[in-house]
């Protein structure tokens, strides 16, 4: 009998406008997004490598050791996203180059080592919802096919009342879950069928392109980005059907709904985000700068004694102490001061889970391979790179016997060269088991959202006088 009922729903839904406008317009959103895309990701990749070029190229014209461990291994970019198209994940509020050779200068003999430097950017934390300027998957899925969903099933239950065939089909003793799940998977397959279709266009054109390469990591994203749109277009279906339940009419139906999805799509992201924004701030730029000259202040009284000594051996290991010593006490500030900046902007993401649209805006942003867990990724990636950077500095000197093992400086570092194949380049990578891990609680809460709306239609059709 479901099966009946829902081949019934997706006939009258088939034949229907609304049924034509909704694949014309996926279809025209989902062309625009693929031309769009193939545009610019040429644009980027060719930068992006341009860059990397450049800094490889500076990093394997050395040859001397303490230039490598003094000025360090330059930038250190961070790679486009194949799947930008799928999410924007406001990109262009992160940093995608971290420093990683700028150093300072003491005196003209005295000089600091390279140290990872993070952009001190302005991060977005207060608009954590689909950017309406740019047609990517996360603006189609979040706005577009919720309303499409709001759509097909507001008149849902409503409509078979007004037009009295609620009674008719109630009169057969067909439980009312039965009708209740018949209309959910005729809708759901009426808006999933166009969907698709868009989707295999968009997929179809952007393949064909040599400068978008899908491996079969970034089809496994896809395939879970797909799941997670018909998850998310069925959590509307269900808020329809709850709502359809309760009302006499369609238009009040419909009226409820429009609301109902401009406060939990539209209002309540931006919201609460910028509410979020404002408690527990991180520290200024110029508190930063102050408390980091502060640091290395109180590190120079304590050595200032003994790197002017007058004994050679004594004053080059004070020497290579304290510059080995500044350079990690300012590296760790840097972290705690980017830190904070990111904690600050998860507490509102947080926050803004109240909402299933930021939900799905983190969703896309983890499987797309944008966004904060991605600069967050980078980040990390840098850092492990800085430390198997600076162990084959290490363990290059200690390979040297006539060497004196003091790295900070000159004198005390081993004077062999080195060959550029044996120093150790970066790569930029995205682990799909640490988005999974990052987006679990995410997945869990939009299906938790999903079950509580379609069991509540059904509590309410259950006790709904016809």
């Amino acid at each position: 009998m479901v099966w009946h009922i829902v081949k019934r729903e997706f006939y009258d839904n088939l034949n229907s406008l609304r049924f034509s406008l909704t694949t014309g317009l996926l279809l025209a959103l989902m062309l625009t997004n693929a031309l769009g895309h193939l545009s610019n990701h040429p644009k980027r990749l060719q930068t992006y490598r341009k860059a990397v070029t450049e800094s490889l190229s500076a990093l394997t014209s050395r040859s001397d050791l303490y230039e490598l461990a003094q000025q360090g291994p330059g930038n250190l970019y961070k790679k486009p996203a194949v799947l930008y198209f799928c999410a924007d994940g406001g990109e262009p509020f992160f940093p995608n180059v971290v420093d990683a050779g700028r150093f300072f200068t003491y005196t003209e003999d005295l000089k600091g080592f390279w140290q990872l430097a993070y952009p001190d950017a302005p991060l977005n934390r207060k608009n954590l919802r689909p950017d309406v300027n740019k047609v990517d998957w996360a603006f189609i899925i979040a706005y577009v096919l919720s309303l499409v969903a709001i759509l097909f099933s507001f008149d849902a239950i409503s409509g078979e009342r007004e037009r009295g065939t609620l009674r008719l089909m109630l009169s057969n003793s067909i439980p009312r879950y039965t009708i209740l799940i018949g209309k959910f998977f005729g809708a759901f397959i009426s808006i999933s069928i166009p969907f698709t279709l868009a989707a295999l266009v968009n997929l179809l054109l952007i393949s064909t392109s040599l400068d978008v390469h899908l491996t079969t990591q970034a089809w496994g994203r896809l395939a879970t980005i797909f799941c997670i749109a018909l998850l998310y277009t069925s959590l509307f279906l269900a808020l329809g059907l709850l709502v359809s339940t309760r009302a006499q009419r369609s238009a009040v139906s419909l009226v409820i709904l429009l609301l109902t999805w401009v406060t939990f799509v539209v209002f309540i992201p931006s919201t609460s985000a910028a509410i979020a924004s404002r408690f527990s701030k991180p520290m200024s730029s110029d508190q930063f700068w102050e408390q980091r000259s502060q640091l290395h202040d109180e590190l120079s009284s304590e050595y200032s004694g003994q790197i002017w000594a007058d004994e050679s051996y004594k004053r080059t290991q004070a020497r290579s102490e304290f510059i080995l010593k500044d350079t990690a006490q300012q590296e760790q500030w840097r972290k705690t001061y980017l830190t904070q900046q990111i904690t600050q902007i998860q507490r509102a993401r947080t926050l803004t889970r109240i909402s299933p649209t930021a939900i799905l805006q983190h969703l896309l942003e983890a499987f797309a391979g944008t966004g904060l867990q991605r600069h967050v990724q980078f980040v990390e990636n840098t850092q492990r790179y800085a430390e198997v950077y600076r162990r084959f500095i290490v363990d290059t000197d200690r390979a040297d016997p006539q060497s004196l093992h003091l790295i900070g400086v000159r004198e005390g570092i081993s004077k062999k060269p080195v060959s550029p194949e044996a120093i150790p380049k970066f790569e930029d990578t995205l682990s799909f088991g640490r988005d999974l891990n990052t987006a679990t609680v995410d997945l869990l809460l939009l299906v938790l959202y999903f079950l509580v709306l379609l069991s509540g239609a059904n509590l309410a059709f259950v006790g709904v006088e016809v």
